[in-house]
């Protein structure tokens, strides 16, 4: 699928994709002699997920002059995903990533080779006005604001400019305390990124280390206070809670399965169901179950995204 050069945009994202192997057996990584490889990249799962629902997705970064920023660009194009926002930078690397295979529903073991990479030199320069004011909704994960301080700037920038042209603003905060100097910036810097979003979405454990509160609602009460439309907490095994600046509030139960193969990229499948659905004008009670039923589409298979279901995939589930 291609789309028009000329067509105006559901969303736009911006991010670190890398090139992901996956271990063919179990074990540890160093045993491991056989790989297959895939494409990996939190704001990237989003921006696949959102594409094969059928939305118009652009997705803004760097790779380097290389093969593995050649099969990036690759699985931008298989996806549909319009990457006129994509820089090829031949001083700097693609970044690549092992994964180890589980079978026990456990987390994976995932080690990063991406400092110093094309994506960490993002900056605020990637911020092409005339491209992100075609589309009417911005993702945001905390991801992409830890890479570094500039890519940090570009993740503050684009939420301002975005939310001045009347564009709504989504962040996820993913958090990745190893790519922050300490926790105290990265609480600092996150809360002050979700400060900008209609609508933000941490994880029960996430929402803790940034608020301080122990309960759902104490930490949506944090973020509604800044100005934000809605916040949906991710609980684990309890499905989401959600309130609005309005006092709706609820809790929405899981997706249950039996078969949980992959546990990276569930936070991403509950980013694509609830945007998806909030753009098709759907209520939040059912945007956040389809971002339930998404997430557990997600982790019933190996990869970051394989999981993600297309349109036909998703009515057949209901």
């Amino acid at each position: 699928m291609r789309i028009n050069a000329n067509a105006a945009l559901d969303v736009v994202t911006f991010g670190e994709a890398m090139a992901m192997f996956v271990a063919g057996e179990t074990g540890d990584l160093a045993a491991v002699e056989r790989f297959t490889k895939r494409v990996a990249g939190a704001e990237l799962n989003v921006a696949t997920g959102l594409a094969r629902l059928g939305l118009k997705v652009g997705w803004v970064s760097r790779v380097g002059n290389d093969s593995f920023g050649r099969f990036v660009c690759q699985q931008l194009e298989k996806e549909g995903i319009d990457r006129r926002g994509v820089v090829t930078d031949a001083r700097y690397p693609t970044g690549f990533q092992l994964k180890s295979k589980v079978e026990d529903g456990t987390d994976p073991q995932v080690e990063y080779f991406r400092k110093g990479s094309a994506a960490s030199h993002l900056s605020v320069a990637d911020f092409k006005r005339d491209y992100f004011s075609q589309a009417r909704h911005l993702h945001l994960s905390g991801v992409a604001a830890a890479l570094s301080p500039s890519s940090l700037a570009l993740s503050r920038h684009a939420a301002q400019e975005m939310k001045q042209m009347g564009k709504t603003v989504s962040f996820d905060p993913n958090l990745r305390p190893v790519l922050w100097p300490d926790e105290a910036e990265m609480i600092k810097q996150i809360n002050a990124l979700a400060g900008f979003a209609d609508w933000v979405l941490p994880g029960l454990g996430e929402g803790r280390i940034l608020t301080g509160h122990d309960t759902p609602e104490a930490i949506a009460d944090f973020y509604l206070s800044m100005g934000v439309s809605a916040v949906v907490i991710k609980t684990g095994g309890d499905g989401a809670w959600y309130k609005t600046a309005q006092g709706e509030k609820g809790q929405v139960a899981p997706f249950l399965t039996k078969n949980v193969v992959d546990t990276v990229g569930a936070g991403d499948g509950f980013a694509v169901g609830l945007i998806s659905a909030l753009l098709e004008g759907k209520a939040l009670p059912q945007a956040v179950r389809r971002g339930n039923k998404i997430g557990s589409l997600a982790i019933q298979a190996i990869g970051d995204s394989e999981g993600l279901p297309t349109r036909a995939q998703l009515d057949e589930e209901d």
